[in-house]
């Protein structure tokens, strides 16, 4: 399903979703509002993709979005006005959630806005990313939680890590040629 939002306090305008050449969006999946979807991008079933209430939600070329992903934000407007603390700039642009290119977003990952995550980087199942930026080429192995960090680029977390302070984050492991799981990372 793909849909324009509906007009509310935190959403006043009513947006329908930009989707780039070669973009496939499964019929049970859902892309709402405000959302920009990259070239070959795969949104596979029960995927919700949902820009309304944080916008916009961009999500990169050649990245898939894998069963039961929620992609969502919290208000990056409210009567009229916008809630910078809501939002993340990259390359000069606001969004409520970037997802850069050649991501992948394993099955049930929930990105919850503001949050980055950029290019090449491969993020496990049932994995929550909120209000937190993750770098280049890293891997977050299943059932990671972040909160309120930065991991930096070339970096992986652990599986069933909580993450909440930057001293834990700046405390991640490098991705080195002997790292196991250095294959997932697209």
């Amino acid at each position: 399903m793909i849909e324009k939002n509906v007009k509310t306090d935190f959403s006043p305008n009513v947006s329908e979703p930009v989707i780039g050449t070669g973009t496939y969006v499964h019929p049970l999946a859902a892309v709402i509002g405000n959302v920009i979807l990259g070239n070959n991008v795969m949104v596979a079933p029960t995927a919700c993709v949902r820009g309304d209430e944080g916008q916009p939600l961009h999500v990169g070329d050649d990245t898939n979005v894998q069963d039961g992903v929620v992609i969502h934000a919290l208000e990056t407007e409210l009567d009229g006005k916008p809630v910078e603390k809501n939002q993340v700039e990259v390359n000069g642009r606001k969004y409520a959630v970037y997802v850069g290119n050649r991501v992948s977003l394993a099955h049930q990952v929930q990105i919850h806005g503001p949050a980055v995550v950029m290019d090449d980087t491969f993020v496990g199942m049932k994995v929550l990313v909120f209000k937190s930026s993750v770098g280049k080429n890293c891997v977050i192995e299943p059932g990671v939680i972040l909160m309120g960090v930065k991991v930096a680029d070339g970096r992986y977390v652990p599986a069933g890590s909580i993450i909440k302070t930057q001293a834990e984050a700046n405390a991640l492991p490098m991705i080195t040629a002997d790292y196991p799981m250095k294959a997932a990372s697209p």
